[in-house]
């Protein structure tokens, strides 16, 4: 009778196990096409903000100011992904991610409503707080759902959709700049927004077990305070203090014990923000530094390519937009091949081919010059975007194939946290290069000295105020941009070079979904 009863009770938990694993296929796609809308509305937001950048400097002015607006919104998604992969470890991916997507809306409703630059990067501060739950918590989702041998194909579609959004950014950016208002661009991901809330709220069911687990506060301070300190001395170096001042010194000293102290906290935490036990996996620890490194690289073509295409080439923002979409195209289309090229070549092959594509582009981008036009710089763009895209789905699937449930979350943001430091460094450092080397060029050309400031940059963007000025001023602010720019693009075939030579210290045996 016993032996009856418990093969009975074995049956009805399989029956309901099975039911469950049913109605998770069910649900999949509406799952995946509310976290596909939400990457949607995360990877928008970028090269739409980037195209419409120079309108933006040109209605509130603040050149100087022009990086903050990136590293802002950079240094709140960099600090607070690793807290919300943490949280997603404990509560579950579904609160979390409902949380970001409110807190992004916020931010992003307030920022359209702007009057000053200062206003602006406060509000993309707190875009930035919502963002930093969108791509690691998605990312985590689907590596939630799907098995092993599906998810090199469904990364590769979420990683080609990040890079499709993107691809209506810079157009849609140019447009929207040119036919209506800047503060658009702000609102139009919005309905995006409200449908991925509505549709995670539906359909996203988890089972997690309650557990009173400590969240690693301390760390996260100290890791905000040593970014940001980092971030104020590379924007403002060069410019408003002498690399050698007290203040440039005291903030750097600031920034090297904080994150010496992160690193002490970390060792000693119960539960670290970020545990440096899954980083001694090599295929890991390689990942998470190449994405520093291409994190930089992004930042650098998204952030700086239109302010040439306008400034220097004399192109509307339209064309300026063309050019980041070029690298939209080459990412989605990336993504997806490396979903196949994971399964036939390895994950260490495919990572070096993203590697080479994002020196090919880099070196593009060096060699161009201004009488080259909007193709040029479309091609470099493009090249770099294919190795973005080889290499972002790579990492993303072998880092959830390594750990376990538990580590995903805080595993994949990681890596999502690696990237954005990589973003936020790169847009605080190439913006405090293009401020420090606009500078010297014109301290150097003392017949303008009196008419030209960096801020004087901000009519250059303007077609109609760009008429205005005397010819010999536009003059010497477009050589003195195109030699800002050019060490910029040094900078970023640097990073390239970086990238490549420390993916070749990846195992041969390592492949994407083994």
């Amino acid at each position: 009778m016993d032996i009856i009863l418990v093969e009975r009770m074995r049956n009805l938990v399989q029956a309901i196990n099975t039911s469950n694993g049913q109605n998770l296929k069910l649900k999949r796609p509406f799952i995946l096409a509310a976290i596909m809308m939400a990457m949607f509305m995360n990877a928008i937001e970028g090269t739409i903000v980037s195209t419409a950048m120079p309108a933006i400097v040109s209605d509130l002015g603040g050149f100087s100011l022009y990086s903050w607006v990136f590293s802002g919104y950079l240094l709140m998604n960099a600090v607070t992904v690793l807290i919300y992969g943490k949280l997603s470890d404990i509560v579950g991916r579904k609160p979390v991610l409902l949380f970001g997507i409110i807190v992004f809306l916020i931010g992003s409703v307030l920022c359209g409503f702007a009057d000053s630059m200062t206003e602006l990067i406060f509000y993309r501060f707190l875009q930035g707080f919502g963002a930093g739950a969108v791509a690691p918590v998605a990312s985590t989702i689907v590596g939630d759902i799907y098995k092993n041998e599906e998810r090199a194909r469904i990364q590769g579609y979420l990683s080609s959709v990040w890079g499709i959004s993107a691809v209506m950014g810079p157009a849609l950016g140019g447009l929207i700049v040119e036919s209506l208002s800047w503060r658009l661009v702000f609102w139009i991901n919005i309905p995006l927004g409200l449908l991925s809330f509505v549709g995670i709220w539906m359909f996203l069911h988890e089972n997690i077990e309650k557990k009173k687990r400590d969240i690693d506060y301390i760390g996260a301070a100290l890791l905000t305070l040593s970014i940001s300190t980092l971030m104020v001395v590379l924007v403002q170096g060069g410019v408003k203090w002498s690399w050698a001042s007290t203040p440039a010194i005291s903030l750097v000293g600031i920034a090297v014990v904080s994150f010496v102290l992160f690193i002490v906290q970390e060792k000693r935490a119960s539960e670290p923000m970020m545990p440096f036990e899954i980083w001694k996996e090599r295929s890991i620890l390689i990942a998470n530094l190449v994405s520093l490194t291409t994190g930089v690289m992004m930042i650098g073509l998204s952030s700086f390519l239109p302010t040439f295409v306008q400034g220097v080439m004399e192109r509307s923002p339209t064309v300026a937009g063309f050019t980041l979409t070029a690298m939209s195209i080459g990412w989605p289309i990336a993504s997806v091949f490396a979903g196949r090229l994971l399964l036939k070549i390895g994950f260490k092959a495919t990572s070096l081919l993203g590697g080479v594509s994002l020196i090919l582009g880099s070196a593009i981008l060096v060699l161009m010059k201004p009488e080259a036009g909007p193709l040029i710089a479309a091609m470099g763009s493009f090249f770099v975007g294919v190795g973005m895209g080889l290499t972002s789905t790579s990492f993303i699937v072998v880092i959830q194939k390594t750990v376990s449930w538990e580590r995903r979350g805080i595993a994949t943001a990681s890596n999502m946290f690696m990237r954005n430091l990589g973003n936020t460094v790169g847009a605080a450092l190439l913006g405090g290069v293009m401020n420090t080397r606009l500078q010297a060029y014109l301290n150097e050309h003392a017949a303008v000295e009196s008419k030209v400031t960096i801020d004087t940059a901000n009519k250059l963007l303007d077609s109609e105020e760009r008429a205005m000025l005397p010819k010999d001023v536009v003059e010497v602010l477009q050589e003195g941009l195109t030699t800002s720019l050019h060490t910029i693009y040094l900078i970023v075939l640097l990073f390239a070079v970086i990238s490549l030579v420390t993916l070749t210290r990846l195992k041969k045996r390592e492949k994407g979904t083994e």
